[in-house]
């Protein structure tokens, strides 16, 4: 994991050597853009960036450390996050709203497994929403966040009459601040955008972040496919963590596919989710040899997605 890591410090600083232009995002939020001197491209961003991007793949050690989702002591879901931003170069060299998302989604997860079936997690529940419903106003990718942790909240058996009512207090709140306070007025409200995948069929190229986003897409659906036959043997807790993992995956692919041009926006997330189901699938079949053979082949196409990306003008 530490040497994945490093790779990652190391592909953020090729990148930024090499000129690679960042990712592009075809919206805002609903009433500020993401702007300022940490999301252009350049030294400072891309430190920012990188340690986000660090910090998620710690936060989600910890989470797997307190509530043990997968069910065996690997470190492979961190490695495999690291190794998943590396093929995505785009994303390396400023801070760009895919992190924040990850970054904010992977925090939020710790008050919503530590809710499980517990009446009293109105508190949880209004601090994920107000966060989600605060990121929202800077980028709409957030607005997944909103459906996913919905979903998962539901299915952690708390959101009873007062759950909605703070759900939607949470949501209510930071539009309630930035509004009374005279901020924003109604008049700033932007409408998002929406670019469907099927509006590909007219293009004649693909661009390389598609095609990145499109092999993470069907491994992470193989490997989930493949993992939950077994996840659902295991004990309801446990099994109700992984779902929200799975709905999360399930979501963000829909998610790109409605808006193809924030392909970029969702891929650290995407990756993120991805990541555990590859480390579900390399613990679960702990008695067969050679597994090792899948993981290097894993990082040398990480490696070739990389190398591809600096090379195409």
């Amino acid at each position: 994991m530490v040497l994945s890591a490093v790779m990652l410090i190391v592909a953020a600083a090729a990148a930024l050597v090499m000129g690679v232009a960042p990712a592009s995002s075809a919206e805002s939020g609903m009433f500020f853009p993401l702007q300022g001197r940490f999301f252009e491209p350049g030294p400072e961003s891309a430190a920012v960036n990188v340690l986000f991007l660090l910090v998620t793949g710690i936060i989600i050690l910890a989470l797997n450390k307190v509530f043990t989702f997968v069910r065996s002591t690997t470190h492979l879901f961190a490695s495999a996050f690291f190794w998943l931003q590396v093929a995505n170069p785009q994303g390396l060299v400023s801070l760009n709203p895919g992190t924040l998302l990850c970054l904010v989604s992977s925090m939020a997860m710790l008050p919503l497994f530590a809710s499980f079936q517990d009446r009293h997690a109105q508190r949880s529940i209004f601090l994920v929403f107000a966060l989600i419903a605060a990121g929202s106003m800077f980028h709409y990718g957030f607005v997944v966040l909103a459906i996913t942790f919905f979903l998962g909240f539901m299915n952690m058996g708390v959101l009873n009459l007062k759950g909605m009512l703070a759900m939607l207090f949470g949501l209510i709140t930071p539009f309630w601040i930035v509004l009374g306070l005279g901020l924003v007025t109604p008049a700033d409200f932007h409408i998002p955008q929406i670019n469907g995948i099927w509006h590909l069929a007219g293009m004649n190229e693909t661009t390389l972040p598609l095609v990145v986003a499109a092999v993470t897409a069907v491994l992470g659906i193989v490997l989930a496919a493949l993992n939950m036959t077994v996840i659902m043997n295991y004990r309801m807790q446990t099994r109700v963590y992984n779902a929200f993992l799975v709905i999360t995956l399930a979501v963000t692919l829909v998610a790109m596919c409605v808006n193809y041009l924030d392909v970029t926006v969702f891929l650290p997330l995407l990756g993120l989710m991805v990541a555990v189901q590859m480390a579900h699938a390399h613990t679960l079949r702990g008695t067969r040899p050679y597994r090792y053979v899948f993981v290097i082949l894993f990082m040398a196409s990480c490696i070739a997605f990389f190398t591809a990306n600096l090379l195409m003008p």
